[in-house]
């Protein structure tokens, strides 16, 4: 069970369900402001929702802005797990990781890999955690690194049937 955990500024909770419609308009901004890439949303629904459904995929995690007069999601999340025989245990990788552009520079992001690193710390079976980031995306890599992650020895190789496949046709 993933657990919530708050500071001064925002509450890091496990999202539910009745975020489902948030976490897709993030990963709909995402996609589009760091690879110009404008996902399909009802494939992105269904693939969302996925993770709910079935939670040995992952989970998701959201950050609410405290001292607001209703809950606001500013920043979310996703955990999927990657096993690694080498060291008989799980690593955790971040993935779909979106700061809403107004609260970006305000420790959104430091707070939810925080908690993520507190959780992962607590269980025997996580060996660690990764991201993958945009080649370009020089921001992101500053921010990555202001938390203490450094860049792997590893390069991640793709062959990627469904966006491949969308990008080609679009260019027919």
């Amino acid at each position: 069970m993933i657990s919530s955990s708050s500071n001064e500024r925002f509450l890091v909770r496990p999202a539910h369900v009745d975020d489902l419609d948030r976490l897709v308009g993030f990963s709909l901004a995402m996609a589009q402001e760091t690879e110009g890439r404008n996902l399909d949303r009802a494939r992105l629904r269904r693939g969302t929702q996925a993770i709910f459904d079935e939670p040995t995929r992952g989970f998701y995690l959201v950050a609410e802005a405290s001292g607001q007069p209703e809950p606001t999601i500013v920043g979310q999340l996703m955990v999927t797990f990657e096993w690694s025989d080498w060291r008989n245990a799980t690593f955790w990788w971040i993935q779909s990781v979106y700061v809403h552009p107004d609260w970006r520079r305000q420790g959104v992001y430091r707070a939810m890999h925080r908690h993520v690193l507190r959780e992962a710390k607590d269980r025997k079976n996580v060996c660690g955690v990764r991201l993958y980031v945009e080649k370009d995306n020089q921001e992101a890599q500053k921010v990555y690194q202001r938390v203490g992650l450094l860049p792997s020895a590893y390069q991640v190789f793709e062959e990627d049937f469904v966006l491949a496949k969308r990008a080609r046709a679009s260019k027919l």
